[in-house]
């Protein structure tokens, strides 16, 4: 797909981290952009700064996920281009003893739906109707009518401990890209999926700074946190290379987590 004024495109969880450069490089390509987001101060300055449009969206509520996109259509057009950004996680160990009290404890379910919900099913949701609105627009040559990336993590396939509810929520999102681009192999609707490594987002750009260059001397080579920018890049050639379909890519500089 050739990026120009005439694409428009949707970023969830597009105010911050990731979702922002992807937002910032699609911009510059001269793509209209519609930032899903909860957080409204950042989502309305980044979209002012780009010539986009801000979307209050919750990705684990249908009704507001319908409203950001018919928000996004009035602003831009149908969208050509989605890529999932928006996720969270938590540490909590399946069970655990306290090391003071003694107390065992288990996971606490509705912790796990909540991480499952905004992850895999909140992808999902945007995904279903993203490509539902993607199947009004006629074709551009070669056929093509979207293209969607998601994304994974590297804890999809090597999770840590107390990661149980956030791999499977990574995983899921792995396991459904194939399927779901083969769904959609005849109306012209490409699905491909970024699995991110230890990336400089404001997840971790609040730790310690001890703790930073310890994870960034884990990273095999190059010695350092990924740039949201290295992630947007290959966003941006998954949407442009139009060979490019029902891919998982690693983009991680080669680490394997470790259990801890």
């Amino acid at each position: 797909m050739k990026l120009d004024a005439t694409i428009s495109a949707v970023i969830t969880g597009g105010a911050s981290g990731l979702g922002a450069a992807t937002a910032r490089r699609l911009a510059a390509a001269g793509v209209k952009v519609a930032l899903f987001d909860l957080n409204a101060e950042a989502g309305e300055a980044l979209a002012a700064q780009l010539g986009g449009v801000f979307c209050h969206v919750d990705v684990t509520k249908e009704d507001s996920v319908d409203a950001g996109f018919v928000k996004a259509r009035a602003a831009n057009g149908q969208e050509r281009i989605l890529v999932n950004c928006a996720g969270t996680g938590n540490a909590i160990k399946t069970a655990s003893r306290d090391k003071t009290t003694g107390e065992i404890r288990a996971f606490p379910t509705a912790n796990f739906e909540r991480i499952i919900q905004i992850n895999l099913i909140g992808t999902f949701r945007c995904i279903a109707k993203s490509a539902a609105g993607m199947l009004s627009l006629p074709a551009l040559d070669g056929g093509e009518r979207g293209a969607i990336v998601n994304t994974a993590s590297v804890a999809a396939q090597d999770g840590q401990i107390g990661q149980a509810s956030y791999a499977a929520s990574k995983a899921g999102v792995v396991g459904m890209t194939l399927p779901i681009a083969r769904d959609l192999m005849g109306e012209g609707i490409r699905v491909n999926t970024i699995l991110p490594g230890l990336f400089n987002t404001p997840l971790l750009q609040g730790a310690p700074e001890k703790v930073k260059e310890a994870l960034a001397a884990s990273v095999p080579f190059p010695k350092r946190l990924g740039d949201p920018d290295e992630y947007a890049a290959l966003a941006e050639f998954m949407v442009t290379n139009g060979y490019f379909n029902g891919e998982s890519v690693r983009l991680d500089g080669a680490i394997r987590m470790a259990p801890r």
